[in-house]
């Protein structure tokens, strides 16, 4: 490729060759556009080319979605700016390039809260949450990405727009039910349809109040079973259930600093609950549920003020930045961090848990660090691999599991997506017939398959 936002230089090239996965590519070309019409230009090029294209944002991805080793990646971090707060209809249009954390923050300046909070949201752009179909701990309450994107802006390879906006129909029988709302074709795929350029993102009324609860435990199963009953309390109601293990503990615990902070505990249970001027916190019944179920009432921390609802966030993402840095060392030697993000129903979560530590276990492996969203039924694992032969009986115990959590009516990824590392297990939970018509999609947007190569299918 030729034109003036594309360059082949060696350390670009290397700056762009990781991301959170472990893994690491390095793309033949760097194209970093800082205006829409500079991304038309390259993709018109790319496409007349057919040069492969993968877009790119912070670059968080877990599954090596963001990377390359054949073609063009396409940095979007230069697509910047908030284009327009809707106070009337609590809307914001808002370009790819800009990164979640710092627009939640302007956001809540004027009185708006943006839900989707995946914990890199100080490094992950609108349009990569948007690719993947980002979630976070406070989905409980708020479901995933999806549920709050009112309209896209979309090119296509070719370098067309697509203006789509979710339909207001309240009643339509035109057609097959999966091509009524396009914008769902483009959330979650990855970067293999299309390129997000702009996005409008609906937003809710900030709280008037939030406040945090670390509630420690003696063992798993007390742990689990009080997540299942505040799921179904009909007086709770959870804005987020966070599960940490005892290894994720022992993380959290050194990132605050407290060596002797529930150290008789095996899991910890962190829980927001949130309401408006009028409502009063239910604190006695969230310690009257944690106590019915044996929680260690001593070690119970309250985390009250966005300080210390800024700190219980950095103590759950000091776990896999933890992991992260821990399994940096083995790279030269084929290892890696390993990540999972499957999830089952959610009184389901103690037999998947169960399951993969048996198949851990019968690999002679360390068993992983657990953590994430229990309220959902949807637990991160992750292992360090020391070298390629680790690497493979780590990716074999998490194959076994995925089986047994298909079995229990679950997926293979819940919020980090397929990517490349993931596609092998797609076939798991996707049919024949559901591929193929993943397949057709692909075609008819990108006939000669030149986007994110190598995510997804």
């Amino acid at each position: 490729m030729t034109s003036a936002h594309v360059t082949t230089d060696a350390d670009v090239r290397q700056s762009v060759s990781r991301d959170a996965s472990g893994l690491e590519l390095v793309p033949d070309a760097v194209a970093r556009p800082g205006s829409v019409a500079e991304v038309l230009m390259v993709l018109e090029e790319a496409s007349r080319d057919r040069t492969p294209v993968t877009a790119a944002g912070g670059q968080t991805s877990t599954t090596a979605a963001s990377l390359t080793d054949a073609g063009l990646l396409l940095s979007l971090r230069g697509l910047l700016g908030v284009r327009d707060i809707d106070h009337g209809a609590g809307s914001v249009r808002v370009a790819s390039g800009e990164l979640l954390g710092p627009l939640k923050r302007q956001l809540a300046a004027e009185g708006f809260l943006l839900a989707p909070d995946p914990t890199s949201e100080e490094d992950c752009t609108v349009g990569g949450a948007l690719a993947c179909n980002a979630s976070g701990a406070r989905s409980l309450r708020y479901g995933a990405t999806r549920a709050h994107v009112r309209g896209l802006t979309v090119a296509l390879v070719n370098g067309d727009v697509l203006e789509l906006r979710r339909p207001s129909l309240e009643k339509n029988t035109v057609g097959y039910a999966p091509v009524h709302d396009l914008v769902d074709w483009f959330i979650g795929s990855e970067g293999t349809l299309g390129v997000i350029l702009e996005a409008e993102l609906a937003l809710l009324p900030l709280p008037a109040w939030v406040i945090g609860l670390g509630v420690p435990f003696p063992t798993e199963t007390a742990a689990l079973a009080f997540v299942v009953a505040a799921r179904q309390s009909r007086t709770l109601a959870p804005r987020c259930l966070e599960f940490l293990d005892a290894g994720a503990l022992a993380i959290a615990r050194t990132a605050a600093q407290d060596e002797g902070w529930a150290r008789e505990a095996s899991a910890l249970i962190y829980t927001e609950l949130s309401g408006g001027e009028a409502d009063e916190p239910p604190l006695d019944g969230w310690l009257e549920l944690a106590m019915e179920h044996g929680a260690l009432e001593d070690d119970i921390r309250v985390y009250e003020g966005e300080a210390a609802l800024r700190e219980a966030r950095r103590l759950r993402h000091a776990v896999p930045a933890t992991m992260h840095e821990r399994a940096a060392p083995h790279r030269p030697s084929g290892g890696r961090r390993v990540s999972t993000d499957w999830a089952v129903p959610y009184h389901r979560l103690g037999d998947a848990l169960a399951a993969s530590r048996r198949a851990v276990e019968a690999r002679g492996l360390a068993q992983p660090v657990t953590f994430g969203h229990a309220g959902n039924g949807h637990p991160h694992q992750n292992f360090i691999a020391r070298d390629s032969a680790e690497l493979e009986r780590i990716t074999d115990a998490v194959s076994e599991t995925l089986r047994e959590v298909i079995a229990l009516g679950g997926t293979v990824a819940a919020e980090h997506g397929i990517g490349k590392i993931k596609a092998r297990w797609l076939p798991l939970q996707m049919s024949g017939t559901q591929q193929a018509m993943m397949r057709a999609i692909k075609r008819e947007l990108d006939p000669h398959t030149l986007l994110a190569r190598g995510n997804i299918l």
